[in-house]
């Protein structure tokens, strides 16, 4: 067979010869996109219990005919969950099949529901016209949804230079606890000696790959029979200042006199001895 001629159109060269002068360069460095493998994407990654999980099937063939899903990696018969059939867009449920499944057209398989008991492997096999045989496996992880939380304080008002105590409370396991204080995330709560400032709501939040609540806030508020015995205490000291700076100006004029060798009645600045 002869090679393909040139097109007529200067400066064109047909794609066939693009095609074969590619195939047979020893400079060609890459090569031709293989077939993409079978694959399972769990979405979400992380299920909190209740919820819905899809196990979404990737790179399916266009030939397929139809679909089995198993629970675990192994396409083992008593844990098969269904089979679907494209020609007929019918299910046939499987001795692990609970009612909870769908598997739809496109191979992937939607969990209704999940409980803990689903955590887990699941096995999807596809069988093409030509009856090829082709397998995936995906993952399913259920958590437990988080209660919400409790916050225990040793004391909800600021007085002085005294420590503060919180500690959250919550049921649950395997869960990571956040403080949250006037809106701002804190990665720990340490509050001692406690201060004006440290005035306002605190919440504590609790956490696990799928879930996330709360607690209600508790305010820690300033102490109001401590602010009084504050200025109280002020207020005596500004007036014994005031006190103390009269008592100077009162002392020193006698003083003076004394120097001078003239008594003076304190009660009668204007008498003196004679």
């Amino acid at each position: 067979m002869e090679p393909p001629s040139a097109s007529p159109h200067r400066g064109h060269v047909p794609w066939q010869g693009l095609l074969l002068a590619v195939l047979v360069s020893p400079l060609t460095f890459w090569n031709l996109p293989t077939t993409a493998q079978l694959a399972i994407e769990s979405v979400p990654f992380t299920a909190a219990e209740g919820t819905d999980v899809l196990l979404l099937a990737h790179n399916v063939s266009e030939n397929v005919k139809g679909y089995t899903w198993y629970k675990g990696e192994r396409g083992i018969d008593s844990h098969q969950i269904s089979i679907y059939l494209t020609a007929t867009q019918g299910i046939i449920p499987g001795p692990a099949y609970s009612g909870r499944e769908t598997v739809y057209p496109n191979g992937s398989l939607l969990f209704q529901k999940v409980t803990l008991e689903d955590t887990g492997f699941y096995t999807l096999q596809t069988i093409s016209s030509d009856l090829q045989a082709e397998k995936a496996s995906g993952h399913i992880c259920v958590y437990q949804s988080v209660t919400k939380p409790s916050i225990l304080a040793s004391n909800v008002s600021i007085t002085e230079e005294g420590p503060v105590a919180m500690t959250c409370l919550s049921g649950d396991t395997g869960i990571s606890i956040t403080w949250i204080f006037s809106n701002q995330t804190l990665q720990t709560l340490s509050i001692d000696p406690v201060r004006q400032e440290d005035a306002g709501e605190y919440q504590c939040e609790v956490s696990n790959p799928a879930s996330s609540t709360k607690s209600d806030p508790l305010k820690l508020a300033e102490n109001k029979n401590v602010l009084l015995i504050k200025t109280m205490v002020l207020t005596l000291l500004l007036y014994k200042t005031i006190v103390n700076s009269q008592y100077n100006k009162m002392e020193n004029p006698i003083k003076t006199c004394t120097e001078l060798g003239v008594v003076v009645d304190t009660c009668n600045p204007s008498s003196s001895g004679g």
